[in-house]
């Protein structure tokens, strides 16, 4: 054949954005998930499921990166020619659900979801296109009682997945303390105000000097691509930067004679404000500040503090933070996200801060985009993939211990329902256990049960299934079966130096009447 006749093979690789996941992995996830349900089951949560696929407009377009010309999302059209999309978050699926079902549904409605989302974005390291998020929501009540339990729950999760306290803390901010700042400094455009909110949520990743680059005339990464900027002065990216550093205080913790303005937003709750020096003689967010957004933002701040507080959250658990800003446009009102602050060191000695493990905040008008009517909603969402690794590499990670099975070899292809039947015996018995279905000789089982990590091998040859007088009988009692230890023998090889001596001895393995074979199974992987 020649080469311009040879066939054409696709090339095998992972979609870009994509990965595969081992089963370790799986497993230890699957343990964590289940830490995580038993924490909202105690909170009255309750789960619902719903569907990767969901009608595009009933999504929206609230992604916090919109530089692609599909807005992030995976979409295709079906029969009807009706735009499809794979769901970007779980929070926008449940608006719907709730705006279909909430004539059947308890006020206020809290559930928890979990499952696969997909954006459309681009790549890089330790960013995927699909990813598995965590959702707990409570929707149907505008009470910042409802922000302040997500924020608790959240805490006590971190605390169930063993993060002592200390190692992690839960991150409280307004949007309309944010929304006010905006309106100080001079920023009106709705568009604008999404741009900014947007750079200043990678502070983290970029720092001052990336951000600045984002809130003024644009930035271009290290792929050469550019992202155009917010467009704004250096006054007005000052003052923003500096917003961020803003002091939050209990009253109590001032000490006397300390400098700096100070606002105490109610007279109720403790909770000081140190305002930056750009702000102590601002008329206009002195005005804001006596009865606008901003105000009305750390009041509610120091409302969902006083909360927490009295349930015995101090502030090393869940505090109000200035610099939490969540790129999502449907937030309106108290923003969260949760940090883990412990320190390790990556696979090549590298220091590693893990930083945000999951977020959210209130979202009164997704539910009205398909109502007409504001429905108070707020949620809580944990980066599954990203927690996971968190607690992998700080030894953390749930497990579960999963022995690999127990691998019956075939000595003798005509006598497969014998090696059957010896499989379900340690299946029956609640043992993993698997018979070797391929076509290789005795040696090639021996290395396939290594490569599947398998601890015992079960052998049974004719010599086995015979009598004393070399009659094949059907006597459990009399017919024998060998189970080698891989796992005891690998050890004591290493102890061993020569073939000879190690065939002599013929370690780890012994020879039982077949009725005996599970007892001595359960007695070896003990």
């Amino acid at each position: 054949m020649s080469k311009d006749n040879k066939p054409s093979r696709p090339k095998a690789r992972v979609a870009k954005g994509f990965r595969d996941i081992d089963a370790d992995e799986i497993r230890g996830t699957r343990a964590m998930l289940a830490t995580i349900q038993r924490v909202y089951e105690s909170y009255g949560f309750e789960p619902i499921e719903q569907p990767f696929i969901e009608y595009t407009d009933a999504l929206g377009k609230f992604l916090p990166d919109q530089d692609r010309p599909n807005a992030g999302v995976f979409s295709f059209q079906d029969e009807d020619e009706q735009w499809l999309s794979l769901r970007y978050d779980l929070t926008a699926p449940l608006a719907r659900f709730y705006a279909e079902n909430n004539q059947q549904l308890p006020m206020p409605f809290r559930s928890y979801r979990q499952g696969w989302v997909f954006r459309n974005e681009k790549p890089g390291p330790g960013r995927f296109r699909q990813f598995m998020q965590f959702d707990a929501d409570t929707v149907g009540s505008s009470s910042p009682a409802a922000d302040a339990e997500v924020c608790m729950m959240a805490a006590d999760t971190m605390e169930a997945l063993g993060i002592p306290k200390g190692q992690y803390v839960l991150r409280i901010n307004h949007r309309k303390v944010l929304d006010g700042l905006m309106d100080v400094v001079g920023i009106s455009d709705q568009s604008q105000k999404l741009t900014v909110m947007r750079a200043l949520d990678k502070r983290d990743k970029l720092g001052d000097s990336g951000v600045t680059l984002l809130l003024g005339t644009g930035r271009k990464d290290e792929s050469g691509d550019f992202t155009k900027g917010a467009g704004l002065n250096e006054e007005q990216i000052d003052a923003l930067l500096s917003f961020l550093g803003t002091k939050i205080f209990q009253k109590r913790d001032l000490k006397p004679g300390e400098g700096g303005s100070y606002i105490q937003p109610s007279q109720e709750h403790d909770l000081v404000v140190k305002l930056p020096s750009q702000f102590e003689h601002n008329g206009k967010f002195a005005f804001w500040m006596a009865g606008g957004k901003l105000f009305e933002g750390l009041l509610e701040l120091a409302q969902i503090q006083s909360f927490v507080k009295q349930s015995g959250f101090d502030s090393d658990r869940i505090t109000v933070d200035f610099t939490v800003i969540r790129g999502l446009e449907y937030y309106t009102g108290p923003v969260f996200e949760c940090e883990l602050l412990m320190e390790t060191k990556d696979e090549k000695g590298n220091p590693v801060r893990f930083g945000s493990v999951g977020g959210g905040g209130r979202y009164d008008d997704l539910v009205a985009r398909f109502t007409g009517q504001q429905t108070p909603a707020t949620g809580f969402s944990i980066g599954v993939s990203r927690l996971y690794s968190a607690l992998k590499l700080v030894g953390k990670a749930a497990t579960q211990d999963t022995l690999a099975p127990v691998i019956v070899t075939v000595m003798d292809k005509d006598r497969q329902g014998d090696y059957w039947r010896l499989v379900q015996m340690l299946r029956n018995e609640g043992i993993r256990a698997e018979m070797y279905i391929g076509t290789s000789n005795f040696g090639k089982q021996m290395k396939y049960a290594d490569k599947r990590g398998a601890p015992l091998v079960i052998i049974q040859g004719g010599d086995e299934i015979k009598d004393a007088n070399g009659e094949v009988t059907l006597d459990p009692n009399v017919r024998k079966v060998t189970i080698k230890d891989l796992r005891l023998g690998s050890e004591l090889a290493s102890t061993i130096e020569s073939r000879e001596e190690y065939a002599s001895q013929r370690l780890a393995q012994v020879t039982v009447p077949e009725a005996d074979m599970v007892a001595h199974v359960k007695k070896m992987l003990g």
